[in-house]
């Protein structure tokens, strides 16, 4: 990989735990699309200078869509807010300080709203890049051939943009009002399909 990228991860009680949670409730596709979001997220600091607290990126990767699983799926709360309720549940469960289990549900309420500046909230900046890249393919030019191929062969798609579209077309049949609602009827159906990611 460019030096911009690296398939290290955090060694920490927390990430251990993050990764041990999202791997027992999250499908292999949902796994993998999170631990790529966290990839190409990181990946894409290093690029740009970005500077970011490492772990509590990572944590809030790997639980920035647990909301969408069966045991976690709120039906009546949109599902980046019952991710970020359990991201905060999950922090204080780690030790963290409410302030730092506060950041985590930010950050995972905050990727599914308006965009971010890195300068304003670098790790929530982050996730808003990886995850409309990995989801939508969005942003292209950031990451090179020879990256996305590296970063697919070790956390493969396994039919990922369907299993999305459907949890997404799901939320917003029971929740109409929510930002899923609205990425539906935006569209997304198509840009996931178009994804250069799938091709």
């Amino acid at each position: 990989m460019p030096a911009s990228f690296s398939e290290t991860f955090p060694e920490t009680p927390a990430a251990s735990a993050a990764l041990a949670v999202a791997t027992r409730f999250c499908s292999p596709a949902l796994l993998n699309h999170s631990i790529r979001s966290y990839l190409w997220g990181a990946g894409y600091a290093r690029a740009h200078g970005i500077g970011f607290d490492d772990e509590l990126y990572y944590v809030s990767s790997l639980l920035h869509d647990i909301g969408l699983t069966e045991t976690f799926d709120s039906h009546t709360v949109p599902f980046e807010e019952a991710g970020g309720r359990l991201a905060w549940v999950f922090g204080m469960s780690a030790g963290w300080s409410p302030e730092r289990s506060a950041r985590a549900e930010e950050i995972v309420v905050v990727h599914m709203r308006d965009p971010v500046a890195a300068s304003e909230d670098p790790e929530s900046h982050l996730l808003q890049v990886a995850t409309s890249w990995d989801v939508s393919g969005q942003r292209p030019e950031e990451f090179p051939a020879e990256v996305r191929a590296a970063v697919l062969a070790r956390h493969p798609r396994l039919g990922f943009g369907a299993e999305f579209l459907a949890a997404f077309e799901e939320q917003a049949r029971r929740k109409p009002g929510c930002a899923a609602a609205s990425s539906v009827t935006g569209g997304v159906g198509a840009r996931i399909a178009a994804n250069p990611l799938d091709a």
